[in-house]
């Protein structure tokens, strides 16, 4: 087999002869005797003409391409049942490992079903009503349904994402996810996809139960066999022998019960900061040096800078999105992003996160391992108090920068409203002087992003969880904790739908490793 790298201008898509004739160059060999060429990837290049990179595999006659099957899908009516507590990636893709394994998934969903969980998100905006169980963060296919559906990862250690990005296509997302450098479903399309594969799990003999918040989960043993039993808020009890944890991290009442019984957590780091929202037309601007047509894709960008020892970054960059309340209870003011399929609002938004550890926030001490816990919700706090609603405390950025006032704001994308506030008082200090470096350094590698023209809105406090369910590296089970396997974001061990439902991929392999129940 041989790997090689072919570019095309960047609205030509390379045809199958095309692929012959560079396959052919590449091995050495006629045209005639290329058995196979395949694009595996494609990424986006703007540093000169606007072209797209192909990385394609390719063998002569005589030689196959390896293919990647998935394991098929087992009936498993009848068979052990797996509790799966929360039907986000985690637990979803959970629950579909467990049905290629053989054993029986039992999905419980604090949160409504994808299709009545929309009616709850458009009153989230439209009305500024929050409903606890249902929301951007909570219910059928976790946060990741309606905030964009970004498919890539840093991790390279979980497992193979070509099970998830397969499934997934499988499921009805577009064959391209499978090659793209930067791969995105769309909030508009990810509905469908979760839909259909609630379908296949309750079609091979798994169940789903919607509405069931669990508030506690209790050890059993009935002298022959032992296992975990789940109390719900409305008095329904299931039981396992297994359960697999994947609450995701705004399940902070999940960290509460684990310290009332003593069981083990870990205060983990997590970033904190601001959403920027740029006009997308200067984003575009700015990545393709003033060369960008219609037609072309949405530009994006990730940036980084270490100030005082920090990281500043950005974190889930959306590319002609929009903003939304990622709130999951009353009194607090939370923003997350999303993009459609198309990506084509007006605005372009990232999360301007700073890392935040343990030893910056001494003045939380007192909170043991709810340190970071206690210090995310007292921002998210701060920022509903000076606004008295949902309204997202907003400045222009610049101005933020100089810890100066606003005189009027531009039109944001975010529907509950912003209010004129001054945000650098709002944040936390450290944060704030952090953000302020890294915003100047920013303009340095994207000249013209420093401007008066974009916004920065509080707060973008969602990035990952601030506390850790510890567990076994060998048995992946929670430590002193035989059967109960955390994952997921919930569980401190991921950071996305791709990390999250490779991370539920290896809990469920770990569990069906364990022979089933006679």
């Amino acid at each position: 087999m041989k790997e090689f790298d072919i570019a095309f201008p960047v609205r030509h898509e390379p045809s199958d002869e095309e692929l012959r004739q560079a396959a052919s160059r590449a091995l050495g060999v006629k045209a005639d005797r290329v058995a196979e060429a395949r694009i595996v990837r494609r990424s986006l290049d703007a540093r000169g003409e606007i072209l797209y990179r192909y990385r394609v595999q390719a063998v002569a006659r005589g030689e196959a391409l390896e293919k990647f099957t998935l394991p098929e899908y087992r009936d498993v009516t009848g068979a052990e049942p797996v509790l799966v507590i929360g039907g986000g990636p985690a637990g979803m893709f959970a629950a579909l490992r467990l049905l290629m394994e053989g054993r029986r998934p039992v999905i419980l969903e604090r949160g409504k079903d994808v299709h009545a969980r929309k009616v709850d998100v458009a009153a989230l905006n439209q009305k500024q009503q929050v409903n606890p169980e249902s929301n951007y963060c909570f219910g059928e296919g976790g946060a990741g349904t309606f905030s964009d559906g970004k498919l890539y990862t840093r991790s390279s250690k979980r497992g193979d994402l070509r099970e998830v990005l397969a499934q997934l296509v499988a499921f009805g997302a577009p064959e391209r996810i499978l090659v793209e450098a930067h791969p995105h479903i769309g909030s508009d399309v990810l509905p469908r996809i979760v839909e259909r594969i609630r379908a296949c799990i309750v079609a091979h003999g798994g169940a789903y139960h919607f509405g069931e918040h669990v508030t506690d989960i209790v050890p059993f043993s009935d002298g022959r066999s032992k296992g975990w039993k789940a109390v719900c808020e409305g008095g329904a009890t299931y039981t396992a022998r297994q359960l697999i944890l994947a609450t995701g991290h705004s399940s902070r009442d999940i960290y509460r019960m684990f310290e009332r019984k003593g069981w083990p957590l870990e205060v983990k780091g997590f970033a904190l900061g601001v959403r920027a929202e740029h006009p997308q037309s200067l984003i575009n601007r700015i990545q393709y040096h003033g060369k960008f047509q219609p037609g072309m894709p949405a530009a994006e960008y990730a940036l980084v800078e270490q100030v005082d020892g920090r990281g500043v970054f950005s974190f889930c960059m959306c590319p002609g999105g929009l903003l939304v309340p990622a709130v999951t209870a009353p009194g607090e003011v939370v923003l997350n992003g999303m993009s459609n399929s198309m990506r084509n609002s007006p605005w372009a938004n990232a999360g301007i996160v700073c890392a935040v550890d343990p030893g910056d926030v001494p003045g939380f001490d007192r909170y043991g391992v709810f340190a970071l816990l206690e210090f995310q919700q007292s921002v998210e706090r701060a920022m509903y108090d000076f606004s008295g609603s949902l309204r997202a405390p907003a400045q222009r950025l610049v101005d933020f920068c100089r810890a100066k006032a606003s005189q009027g704001l531009p039109r944001s994308s975010y529907q509950p409203g912003v209010v004129n506030a001054p945000l650098h008082e709002l944040l936390p200090a450290p944060v704030f002087e952090r953000l302020r470096v890294a915003f100047a350094a920013f303009d340095r590698k994207m000249h013209g992003y420093y401007t008066n023209d974009a916004l920065v809105l509080g707060t973008e406090s969602r990035t990952s969880s601030p506390v850790r369910i510890p567990r076994d590296p060998e048995t992946m089970c929670a430590i002193g904790l035989e059967g109960l396997y955390p994952c997921g974001e919930g569980a401190g061990y991921a950071g996305g739908i791709t990390s999250s439902a490779l991370d539920g991929i290896l809990v469920a392999a770990a569990a069906a490793a364990v022979s089933p129940a006679r």
